[in-house]
């Protein structure tokens, strides 16, 4: 239905503000072309990949999150089970298992379309996101991957509240 009105609004690559909260957060980074952006994270439980993907044509901006892991294939199952509680408990984005290396990646995508451009803060928060949310997933798929727990003791785990100090 888009494309009924001229638009007026100025088609700003969010990419080029992302780079610049990167550069400032002294993360390694590598612009793979006008619209797509890799970055190095080290996460608190392994290092993570991001990987941005602007679509000009959807004002659509794509993050995946490639946590430093692989699934073996026996465990498929068990990981399946696992995608399937998690992302029933997200409110944005969600958990896959890529194909190609047997590994989890978080995925999200925003759209833009209406606005003269990402601000710092809707940026800001789609990095936050990916990496909250595979920070507080990671050890689920590790609990399930090599400690050998069920899908619903690793997600019981993972969303397992501290309360007080220790």
């Amino acid at each position: 239905m888009g494309g009924l009105l001229p638009s007026v609004q100025s088609s700003k690559n969010p990419l080029d503000l992302l780079e610049e909260i990167v550069s400032a957060n002294e993360w390694v980074f590598e612009r793979c072309g006008d619209d797509e952006m890799a970055v190095e994270f080290p996460g608190h439980w392994c290092g993570y990949h991001l990987h941005f993907v602007w679509s000009d044509d959807l004002k659509a901006i794509h993050v995946s999150c490639f946590m430093d892991m692989r699934v073996p294939k026996k465990k498929t199952r068990d990981i399946a089970e696992l995608l399937h509680l998690i992302n029933h408990k997200m409110w944005l984005g969600a958990f896959v298992v890529s194909q190609e290396e047997s590994t989890p990646v978080f995925r999200h995508t925003a759209l833009l379309r209406g606005y003269s451009g990402a601000s710092v803060e809707q940026l800001e928060d789609l990095v936050d996101i990916a990496l909250t949310e595979c920070e507080r997933f990671y050890p689920a798929f590790q609990f399930v991957t090599w400690g050998g727990k069920s899908a619903q003791e690793a997600i019981d785990a993972s969303l397992l509240d501290t309360v007080g100090e220790a």
